[in-house]
This record gives C-alpha cells, sequence and structure tokens, in this order.
C-alpha cells in the first residue's frame, strides 16, 4: 500500500472547467485531496480538446490537468443534475468553481444555501473580476485578466505591441492564490467548524505579481515599460551568444557576483571601473556592459562556457526547450518530470509535483480519467444510488 498523503482526508467538488478552476483542483489532488470532478454528460470540460497536438484525437494538455482527478457526469442544467450534485456537496469539504459569478446561485447552489446543508463547506471562486465591484459578472477570461492586472503591458520587446508569456499565465496564477486561499480557510475552519468563500480573481492575482510597479508610478511617477530581454538598471542579466550559436542567460548583476563574472571573462578590472563597479553605475552603464559580454562570450563554446561560469559561482544556464529539460540530468535525479502509463498513448511524460515536502510529498497517481469514469463509484458507493435511481438518471441524461 502506498504511503498516505497529506490532503488525503479532503474531499473537493470541482465544478470548474477550462483552466482557472481545474488548476486549483489538479494541485490539491498532487497532494492527495480526492478531487470529485463533475462534468457535462455530453461534452465534458472542455479541455479535453485542447491543445495543439492531439495524437488519436487525444489532448495531451487533460491528462495533465486532470490528473488524480475523478470524473462524474452531471447536467447542472437540470434540477435533478443539480439534486445530484448538491448531495455530493454535502459530504465534502471544499467546492471549486470558476463559471461567471451569479450562475452557481442561478443553479439553487450558491454558497448560503450550501452552507444550509454543509456548515463547513469551503467555496473556492475563481472568476475574471472577482465576486463582488461593478465588473464582476462580465466574462473575464485570462488573457483579460493578465491585461488588466499588468503582466501584458510589461512583457515583450519595446518598439512592439505587448506580448504574452506562451502560457496561460493569468488563470494559473489565479488558480494557485485559490489553491494557497482553500488551505487557509481549510486551516481557519479547525478554529471555527465554519466554512468560507475563497475569493480568486484573475486579474488580482497577476496584480500581486507585479512588485513595486504600483508605487513607481503612484510615489515617483514612473511608469514601467516593455524592456525585451533585460530589466532596466539591472545588470548584467540578459541572454548572450556563444561560439557555436547557442544563447546562454547569465544573471551576474550583484556586486559580488559581477566580480566573479569578471575574473571569469579574464577581464577581473572590470569590477574595479567606476562604470561598472557597482549596481547603480551597471544599471547606468547596460547597454556597453551587454556588448563587453556579448562580445567575450560569442568567442567560447556553450558547455566551456557553462563549465567555466559555473566553476565561477556565475548563475548562468541556456534557455530549456522540453527535449532538454527530458534529457537533463538534474530534472532526472529530482525526479522534476514524471512517466505514468496512458491508457492509449502509452508512456505519458509530465511535470511532478511542485513543491517537494521532505515527510508529506505529494504524487501523482493517474492522468486525467475518460469522461463519467467514476459514475459507478462515486454515485452508488459514495450516494448509496441504487440500479433503478442509476438507470433513470442514465436514461433522462442527467448523467
Amino acid at each position: 500500500m502506498s504511503d498516505p498523503l497529506p490532503l488525503d482526508d479532503i474531499r473537493v467538488v470541482e465544478l470548474g472547467q477550462l483552466l482557472a478552476g481545474p488548476f486549483c483542483g489538479q494541485l490539491l489532488g498532487d497532494f492527495g485531496a480526492e478531487v470529485i470532478k463533475v462534468e457535462d454528460p455530453e461534452r465534458g470540460d472542455p479541455m479535453r480538446q485542447w491543445g495543439r497536438e492531439k495524437p488519436y484525437g487525444k489532448s495531451l494538455w487533460w491528462p495533465v490537468v486532470a490528473r488524480n482527478k475523478k470524473s462524474v457526469t452531471a447536467d447542472l442544467r437540470t434540477g435533478t443534475g443539480q439534486d445530484l450534485v448538491r448531495r455530493l456537496i454535502a459530504r465534502a469539504d471544499v467546492l471549486i468553481e470558476n463559471f461567471r459569478p451569479g450562475t452557481l446561485e442561478r443553479w439553487g447552489l450558491g454558497p448560503e444555501q450550501l452552507w444550509e446543508l454543509n456548515p463547513g463547506l469551503i467555496v473556492t471562486r475563481v472568476s475574471g473580476f472577482g465576486q463582488t465591484g461593478p465588473y464582476s459578472e462580465r466574462a473575464g477570461y485570462g488573457s483579460i485578466g493578465e491585461a488588466m492586472g499588468g503582466i501584458r503591458y510589461v512583457t515583450g520587446d519595446p518598439d512592439r505591441p505587448p506580448a504574452r508569456a506562451g502560457i496561460s499565465l493569468g488563470d494559473s496564477l489565479a488558480a494557485t492564490f485559490a489553491c494557497l486561499g482553500t488551505l487557509v480557510a481549510l486551516h481557519q475552519r479547525e478554529r471555527t467548524g465554519q466554512g468560507q468563500v475563497v475569493d480568486s480573481a484573475i486579474y488580482e492575482a497577476v496584480l500581486a505579481m507585479m512588485e513595486s510597479l504600483v508605487p513607481e508610478y503612484q510615489i515617483a511617477g514612473y511608469q514601467r515599460e516593455r524592456t525585451g530581454t533585460t530589466l532596466p538598471n539591472v545588470a548584467p542579466s540578459n541572454v548572450y551568444p556563444t561560439a557555436d550559436g547557442e544563447m546562454i542567460l547569465v544573471a551576474a548583476n550583484q556586486d559580488t557576483v559581477f566580480r566573479r563574472l569578471a575574473e571569469a571573462m579574464g577581464q577581473p578590472e572590470l569590477a574595479t571601473d567606476e562604470r561598472y563597479a557597482t549596481h547603480h553605475a551597471r544599471g547606468q552603464s547596460m547597454a556597453e556592459l551587454d556588448g563587453l559580454i556579448a562580445a567575450w562570450s560569442a568567442t567560447v563554446k556553450a558547455d566551456e562556457l557553462l563549465e567555466k561560469l559555473n566553476a565561477h559561482g556565475v548563475p548562468a544556464g541556456r534557455i530549456y526547450q522540453a527535449k532538454d529539460m527530458l534529457g537533463d540530468p538534474h530534472f532526472r535525479a529530482r525526479e522534476a518530470i514524471v512517466r505514468l502509463l496512458h491508457p492509449e498513448l502509452g508512456e505519458f511524460a509530465m511535470h511532478n509535483v511542485v513543491p517537494k515536502l521532505s515527510a508529506s510529498p505529494g504524487r501523482v497517481r493517474h492522468v486525467g480519467p475518460d469522461l463519467g469514469e467514476h459514475n459507478e463509484e462515486i454515485y452508488r458507493d459514495l450516494l448509496g444510488l441504487g440500479d433503478d435511481a442509476m438507470t433513470s438518471l442514465r436514461s433522462a441524461g442527467v448523467i
């Protein structure tokens, strides 16, 4: 029998779809929570179809975001489906949803109604703009939250329109904060016995990552702009060329680290040059300094360059693609990527659980389930429905 997981006494009902809610469920499931995902019986979660590559018609994203979860089906647009889910929620610790605010209330599944059945229920709600305020009822995708939260404006090259990060950053950040809030609420419930609402807004989750952007403008009148591969007044911290055509990222902006970089370059005098001797001076001379480092790095092959920089204690690394991650010995030693068996695709590699806990680590137990794979287990074993009830629900298209 496998070791117990730290959240294996927590039952989560996940009503969300796509990413913002389900990623929160994935994080809880990674540490052992029983996550029961409720899906539309005809279409399922759209994530089952998302992703650029679909070998055998199968999404490669779904097995990741739905890992460790159980799938049941219920049509929440029907009273019977709502009653079925209400019975499920009565036996749960957490409800996760990411519908437009007001949707649960229209279905008779609002927090106040659910607390009558289950006073200790944590209702975790992820949305574009939060549950209150003048924008709350607007449709809010992750991209809009990224734009309003500030990350889009400062991402990209200064001579081009704002860029996106290449991943669904806003959704994932909101889900991560939702997970944090859920764990805090569960801890508080130990003291009070009462549940509460966790309200995670995408734009606020992005805003929470924006460092000192707001006071920089409010107090100093400074508006951050797009700066491409660099940060203003932080140098050297950039991508530099190598003799064999690779690009290596070097971050040596701290005074002591820059001295070590100058030694690695064979130009120790740079560390005492008044143009580069301090953090402020290097920031003012960023372009000139980057040119000096690039001229040096371009004469050294990537492997040799990394070896030299590592030997001098200078943070540096390649810019990895998936193929690099799969072959890297450090990734392998720390089991950063785990390989599971997919019933149709065979060996399936995905990122492992983060963070690592020394005494009670999480674990990826299985890939995302088939639609309704756990109907029998949950509806029969947990809710106690008999043959007649199950047949009736199926024939009515409720499950």
